[in-house]
């Protein structure tokens, strides 16, 4: 697969350079575009600082030209929560799309967003101070009528960003299980 792999809003961190590494390994070709163009973050306070400074139509554009190249391939969009959210837009708006792998986050979904039975994993810690349980049933409803296939995992206990092994946030069994089910998602696709 070809997966296009969005960072956080604490910008682009070894923990997506080893992700992306560890989507190599397992046999894929993966673009991690520096959407903050070298900036990071020790707090997710700073990066959403920077990130609304940057603003989201600047930050789509630079998302849109970084996946364009590589689009007419058929990506698997994905991405770490800020980043999942920049990958979601991106895969409801391209219709050879492959693929969508949601790792902590998700976004509003367009009132007119159709896809193709376009096949979707969420991966999200229960409970998540930035995806309450309303919000994802009612995501979830909406994915399901723009047309998704889409499959949520949730993890008791771990925190927002439990796959980073450099944050508080981290959680080694949660994050394990969740790149073996990524892993066995991305090979069905």
């Amino acid at each position: 697969m070809n997966i296009m792999l969005f960072h956080s809003t604490y910008g682009l961190r070894p923990a997506v350079r080893a992700a992306a590494d560890r989507l190599r390994a397992a046999g894929h070709q993966v673009w991690t575009p520096d959407l903050f163009e070298g900036s990071t973050f020790e707090t997710v306070e700073e990066g959403m600082e920077f990130k609304d400074s940057i603003g989201k139509d600047e930050l789509l554009k630079r998302a849109v030209l970084a996946a364009a190249p590589y689009s007419e391939r058929g990506l698997v969009y994905a991405g770490f929560s800020f980043g999942a959210s920049v990958a979601q837009t991106l895969a409801l708006g391209d219709d050879k799309a492959r693929g969508l792998l949601l790792l902590h986050g998700t976004s509003d979904i367009a009132a007119n967003a159709a896809v193709d039975e376009l096949p979707v994993q969420l991966h999200v810690a229960e409970p998540d101070q930035f995806e309450t349980d309303d919000w994802l049933s009612s995501w979830y409803l909406q994915m399901g009528r723009a047309g998704a296939d889409v499959e949520i995992y949730r993890y008791a206990g771990a925190g927002h960003l439990y796959t980073d092994p450099d944050l508080p946030d981290y959680d080694e069994e949660a994050a394990e299980a969740t790149w073996r089910v990524a892993l066995g998602f991305l090979e069905t696709l």
